[in-house]
């Protein structure tokens, strides 16, 4: 069943959307509803009937192990987020994109060109950055790991400011 819960962290509240402990959508944010808006339809609960999103504390089946994960990363492990599953639904590009975003390490940064040479098409910038602005799953697919060519920050859904505190907690602890 679909479930959701909030934390509490230095960096304002992070919601987790989960399946069974796998992560569907994520970010720093309260609102339930913002996230599922980035969730592909197919992954969501539909039909009459269908059962909703349910708010479960952190401990819940649902969501324990993203919560978890997301717990050790503000104590000081981040290693630990890019272990928790997580399913999103696009077309073969970004998909393969997000898949490669999860191999970039904590504490690492690269560009978006250097992020496009990784997915195997070089030229593929925009289809890059296009990944990174589609991603449901913030934190767990590492989409803040990525800059500008120019080595500014650039966009980010949740504020350059958490972007930022999350670069440098992982410089921090690398």
């Amino acid at each position: 069943m679909t479930a959701s819960t909030t934390l509490d962290t230095p960096d304002g509240p992070f919601t987790i959307v989960a399946d069974d402990g796998v992560v569907l959508a994520s970010g720093w944010t309260d609102d339930v509803a913002s996230l599922l808006t980035l969730v592909h339809p197919e992954l969501l609960p539909a039909g009459p009937g269908a059962p909703t999103v349910r708010a479960v504390p952190e401990s819940a089946a649902d969501v324990a192990a993203p919560a978890t994960a997301v717990r050790a990363y503000y104590a000081g492990d981040p290693t630990g987020v890019g272990q928790v599953p997580v399913r999103q639904r696009s077309g073969p590009y970004r998909q393969h994109a997000w898949e490669v975003l999860r191999t970039v390490p904590p504490g690492t940064r690269v560009t978006y060109t250097e992020y496009a040479d990784r997915t195997g098409r070089p030229a593929a910038v925009r289809a890059a950055a296009g990944a990174c602005a589609r991603n449901a799953a913030a934190l767990f697919v590492p989409c803040h790991r990525v800059l500008r060519s120019d080595g500014t920050l650039g966009g980010f859904r949740y504020g350059l400011d958490i972007k930022e505190s999350l670069l440098a907690r992982e410089r921090a602890a690398a």
